[in-house]
């Protein structure tokens, strides 16, 4: 009997030190914290662009035909004008330090496109060959007196040169131009003002038709008043060998 309690007690001893060696259950391991939303952008406010000017119109050139008072347009220091004819091209290089008043209405003329079809109404050997008298009457009479001031002139009449032709008095110049065939350093004193020269094309202008001469009532050629009045109608009737200028453009 006392066998067996003791048994029992040693039993019970040895149960007992097995529950105090078992490990107590660890803690269930914490989730990681959820990150923080990402903070939201504050919406901004759609900026309408701003609204921009209207660039401003480019005037038409060619408004000039009907107004001279719109060719005031200042010409480059340099420029050439090609001009096709019936006889074929021909380019002149313009200097505005030459004549800068003079450089500066032959380009808005030619702008305009003031010397398209037009004739060289008066072409003489060994003197010149000119031209400037539009071919409609009413653009005539628009420009037959917009005179410019004169130029004081840097360069001599000689062959080649392009100088703008007047009426004897200051500041009479106006349209019409003449290529000087020869030395006419003579007419220098009388402020005929070179501001170009024939570049290319010298041949063609030489081979221009001289069959009619000077221009009444001197000699047998157009009547520059008629011209003027009545414009390419009075030339076809009455000269039709006159050669002329198809177009005339600002060389690129």
């Amino acid at each position: 009997m006392r066998y067996t309690l003791a048994l029992a007690c040693l039993l019970a001893v040895l149960a007992g030190c097995r529950r105090a060696e078992s490990p107590s259950p660890s803690p269930a391991a914490t989730a990681p914290a959820a990150p923080a939303p990402a903070a939201t952008p504050t919406p901004t406010a759609a900026v309408s662009p701003k609204a921009l000017p209207a660039p401003a119109a480019i005037p038409d050139p060619r408004a000039a035909l009907a107004d001279p008072a719109l060719a005031k347009a200042k010409a480059p220091e340099t420029y050439r004008v090609r001009f096709e004819t019936t006889k074929g091209p021909f380019v002149v290089e313009v200097r505005r330090a030459w004549a800068p008043l003079g450089a500066d209405r032959f380009y808005n003329l030619v702008r305009a496109g003031y010397y398209d079809d037009i004739a060289f109404f008066r072409v003489i050997s060994n003197f010149m060959v000119q031209f400037g008298i539009n071919g409609d009457p009413m653009v005539n009479s628009k420009w037959q007196n917009a005179g410019i001031p004169d130029d004081t002139g840097t360069q001599s009449n000689t062959k080649g040169m392009v100088t703008f032709a007047q009426r004897g008095m200051p500041g009479s110049r106006t349209t019409q131009v003449f290529v000087n065939y020869g030395d006419n350093s003579r007419l220098d004193a009388s402020h005929f003002t070179p501001f170009g020269k024939v570049v290319t094309g010298m041949d063609v202008v030489d081979s221009l038709y001289k069959g009619y001469g000077e221009g009444a009532p001197m000699g047998h050629g157009p009547d520059q008043g008629s011209i003027q009045s009545q414009g390419n109608a009075y030339l076809d009737a009455n000269f039709p060998k006159l050669d002329g200028i198809k177009h005339a453009e600002i060389a690129q």
